[in-house]
């Protein structure tokens, strides 16, 4: 059984994950997920751990593994399943990214 706190890994703060958040009309925000997690799981996770906030959709991405060479040696990225979590015009927004634009 999958607990609430174990179906959101960690926030992905790059460029274009705050570029998204940027734009008020649309709040979204990006979460590495788990790999099996369902995207009812992952609305449902996001409204339980940051309260006050409401869920509009959830989109979810499979991020393929990537070859990757460090000078002979030869391998891959893992593999992992990316979220981009949409709120709600009504919602609060999360306080976490509130710093970092």
């Amino acid at each position: 059984m999958k607990m609430i706190e174990d179906i959101i890994i960690k926030p992905v703060i790059t460029e274009a994950s705050m570029d998204m958040l940027s734009d008020e009309n649309h709040k979204k925000y990006v979460f590495k997920v788990l790999p099996s997690a369902t995207k009812p799981e992952i609305a449902k996770a996001v409204e339980a751990i940051f309260p006050g906030t409401k869920v509009e959709s959830v989109n979810v991405i499979n991020m393929k593994r990537k070859p990757k060479r460090m000078g002979v040696h030869f391998g891959y990225t893992s593999a992992w399943k990316k979220a981009i979590v949409t709120l709600a015009a009504d919602s609060k927004p999360i306080e976490f990214f509130e710093g970092l634009n």
